[in-house]
């Protein structure tokens, strides 16, 4: 179909009109490899995150039992691991009441070792009965305000 001004137009009704013109197989390869290497980057991606929040943390804590004290006190022991024994950690540990609430709470520096793993001792002030002590995590970024003399 031609215009008057002796150009070629797409018809504005008819089969032609209401479907498109077939892509050229070089145009559908194209989209075919820009969505496969979008798949590709997409999977590569979540793997990166999943090895991230799933792989072994370089600090962790377990505890291996506890101890009540008295109705203000718990004893937590426990057992840190970490992937650089020559490192100093800090641990949070708590203890916890019978509704579930955290009742006490105690930081604790665990200074550099020979070991990956070692067994910690420590108690923790509770503001109402305890039932439990746990920790609550352990990290390699020592706060500042954590000394030495921290320890017990």
């Amino acid at each position: 179909m031609q215009s008057s001004d002796g150009g070629v137009t797409s018809p504005r009704s008819g089969p032609r009109a209401t479907y498109p013109e077939e892509q050229s197989p070089h145009t559908r390869r194209r989209w075919y490899i820009g969505l496969s290497v979008l798949v590709v980057a997409a999977g590569l991606g979540l793997a990166v995150l999943g090895y991230q929040k799933f792989a072994d943390p370089p600090v962790s804590g377990q505890v291996t039992g506890y101890q009540i004290l008295s109705p203000s006190r718990v004893a937590v022991q426990f057992t840190v691991t970490r992937s650089d024994p020559g490192q100093s950690v800090a641990c949070v540990v708590r203890g916890r009441s019978a509704d579930g609430g955290e009742t006490g709470r105690r930081e604790i520096l665990i200074p550099p070792a020979s070991e990956s793993q070692v067994g910690v001792r420590t108690e923790v002030t509770t503001s109402r009965a305890p039932v439990i002590g746990e920790v609550f995590g352990c990290t390699a970024d020592v706060p500042a305000y954590l000394t030495a003399t921290d320890e017990s």
